[in-house]
Parts: structure tokens; sequence; C-alpha cells
């Protein structure tokens, strides 16, 4: 019997009659590192707008830990323990790395976010935010302006201010989209080090990245489910071949 922390049933979205997101069923299992993946206009991204409720569906149901999610509001899912990453870097850029990552940290306090509240009350929470840091190689750039920070580092805190928010399940939104291949591999080795003990759902395009780390991939097309499996079974499967249209060919096969 799996583990399943997140599904969907016949998870489906339209806008004005055009079909986004058709019939999706996803079962993502507690621990994993699961992928979704797809050509561009495949419904990857509706579908993590669909599970993190900033769309609602048209049909179908989502299901965390077996309750009922499909009605929840975006707010009420956070605080149950899905946090979202964004596809771009969600930091604020004039604060220090350290601060970024405090304001993470200030749900603990009982209430959400105190930006007024007095700096001493607020060095408790250091030591946990300078832990954070630590876990995602940033301890060094704790009080570095976040505008200073290279564009990989710059993901490496937003993953760290995910985990402040002590998420059950982490969606990341392309995480590595935009970087060099140094910044590929670190924040690759990042959320391979950052899923022990978590469960990680993830839109990613890199198929280097999705081959070297993720446990299940399920792979959409024209918003519907094409293929599901290891990454062995899903790069060997002609229909995704031919929905990645030699395009993606290539990476698949260059991945191995």
């Amino acid at each position: 019997m799996t583990d399943v922390i997140l599904e969907t049933r016949n998870l489906s979205k339209e806008f004005k009659g055009f079909t986004a997101v058709s019939d999706v069923n996803l079962k993502v299992e507690r621990g994993h590192i699961h992928a979704l993946i797809g050509p561009n206009g495949a419904g990857k991204t509706t579908c993590f707008n669909l599970l993190t409720k900033f769309l609602t569906p048209s049909a179908g149901q989502i299901l965390f830990n077996g309750t009922d999610i499909t009605g929840a509001k975006p707010a009420q899912i956070a605080r149950m323990g899905i946090i979202r990453s964004f596809q771009i870097s969600a930091v604020f850029p004039h604060l220090t790395v350290l601060q970024n990552v405090r304001i993470g940290l200030q749900r603990e306090l009982g209430t959400s976010f105190h930006f007024w509240q007095s700096e001493r009350r607020l060095d408790r929470l250091n030591e946990r935010a300078m832990q954070l840091l630590a876990e995602v190689d940033l301890a060094a750039f704790a009080d570095t302006l976040t505008v200073d920070l290279p564009y990989g580092r710059k993901r490496a805190l937003e993953i760290a201010t995910t985990l402040a928010m002590e998420p059950e399940l982490m969606l990341l939104d392309e995480p590595t989209q935009g970087m060099g291949h140094e910044d590929v591999h670190r924040v690759t080795a990042l959320i391979k080090k950052v899923s022990a003990g978590r469960t990680i759902l993830m839109v990613e395009h890199n198929m280097n990245v999705v081959s070297g780390i993720c446990d299940k991939i399920s792979v959409l097309q024209r918003g519907a489910m094409l293929a599901e499996g290891t990454y062995a079974q899903v790069s060997a499967n002609p229909q995704v071949m031919e929905a990645y249209m030699g395009t993606a060919e290539v990476a698949l096969e260059g991945a191995h």
C-alpha cells in the first residue's frame, strides 16, 4: 500500500471553451521527488496553479493527506503544509539573506508577518534562520543584500524561505529555469539534499535534472496525462518521444 500525500481525481480546467487541464489523475507519494514534465503548453503551470489554489478547477477533486482541499483557499493550504516556490525568484531584494528567511519563520510567532516587531524579538529566529541557510549552503551570505546575490543563489534562498514555512509538501515551479550549468548542478544537488524527510513536486524542463533526482515522472500533453513512471520508463515511451517532437528527444537520450 503506497502512502499518497497528494492526489487529483479527474482534475480539469477550462478557459472559455479551451481545456487547459483534462481529467488529470495524479498521485504523489510521500517522501518522493515527483516531476511534472511536458512540452510547452502542456498544462503544467495550470496544473500547479490548481494544486496551489491560484485557480479553481472546472471539475475534479484535489486531496491532501486524504482530505478534500478542492475548495480551500491558498492561505488555508499553506497552513496545512503545502508551500509553493515560484517560477520567478520570490524574495525581498533589499533585505539581507538572513532577513528574508526570518520573514518565512515569523509564522511560528503565532500571527502572520510582524514587519514592525523589535529586532530583539526577532533575533530569536536568527539561530533557526542560520540553520536553514546552512542547509542550502548560504550561511556565508547571511548579511548580503539579496539584490547582490547571483541568480542561482537567489533560487537557493527561495528554497530556504520555503523550508522556513515547514512544508510537508514542497511545490517547486521550474527551479532551474534560466540557470547556467554550474547553478543547475548546485540547485539540483540542493533539491536532492532538502528532499530528505520531505515530499517535493516539481515542474521542470531540464531532463538532466529530472533524470538525476526524481523518483517518479508524470508527462502531460495538451492538458492530459500522457505517461507516468520512472525516468527509464518515461524516456523509453514512444508517445513521449513523439510529444517532444525531437527537441527533447535529444535531451531525453542525452540524459541517460
